[in-house]
């Protein structure tokens, strides 16, 4: 009975957090139409708050700068692209390749203005933008290295090898989102089957590192 006042006490804090966390992620959310139109540069923050319909002071509150808004943007996008092609790890190894290539080519899909701004960085050469791609490519080697050689961290040539395979990937992805020539089925088998050309080249190089059993398919 002593405690019930304590409990009343806590939920209107504990309601105030959740909608100050909610009130953040909807300005997320606008912040990536609003990158998506226009370009950093040319959206000053009372562009922003003009277009959001909020306080310019409310974008500060929560985010303290026009580039601390961008940044925490990025961060959100790269976040969901991580969390689209991590998932799966309950699957066997080459099921979990295909569902982790196919998760990022569903993020490029539908998240298009997002996925250029993290390939792109967006803001000429932010060395704070670029460190968030390389730690989005980072995640994504070793999901592919977990899945091909059952863990996470590997040698020095095949991480070069599937980091080189990666940024093939973001390219051809730019090229597919903007073109649309090829099915996303298509697409995703074109990748797999590149990735197995670089895991059969990075066995020829270092035997400790044999293929998987599914990249050496040659049909």
């Amino acid at each position: 009975m002593t405690d019930s006042p304590q409990r009343g006490a806590d939920r209107p804090g504990a309601r105030g957090t959740d909608r100050s966390l909610a009130r953040r992620a909807e300005l997320i959310v606008i912040g990536r139409k609003l990158f998506a139109d226009t370009s950093y540069d040319a959206l000053s923050m009372d562009d922003i708050a003009k277009q959001a319909r909020v306080a310019k002071g409310l974008i500060y509150y929560y985010f303290r700068s026009k580039r601390g808004y961008y940044l925490a943007i990025v961060e959100d996008s790269v976040a969901e692209l991580v969390s689209r092609a991590g998932s799966g790890l309950e699957l066997p190894p080459e099921e979990r390749v295909h569902r982790t290539i196919d998760g990022y080519l569903r993020y490029a899909e539908h998240n298009q203005a997002a996925y250029r701004t993290i390939i792109s960085g967006g803001v000429g050469f932010d060395a704070e933008v670029h460190a968030i791609r390389d730690g989005v490519r980072e995640a994504i080697v070793e999901t592919i290295a977990e899945g091909a050689y059952g863990r996470r961290k590997v040698g020095p040539l095949p991480r070069t090898a599937l980091l080189g395979w990666l940024c093939s990937v973001e390219g051809a992805t730019l090229d597919w989102i903007a073109h649309r020539g090829l099915s996303r089925d298509l697409m995703r088998e074109l990748l797999v089957r590149m990735l197995g050309g670089t895991m059969r080249a990075v066995e020829e190089l270092d035997v400790s590192y044999p293929a998987p059993q599914a990249a050496r398919r040659t049909t």
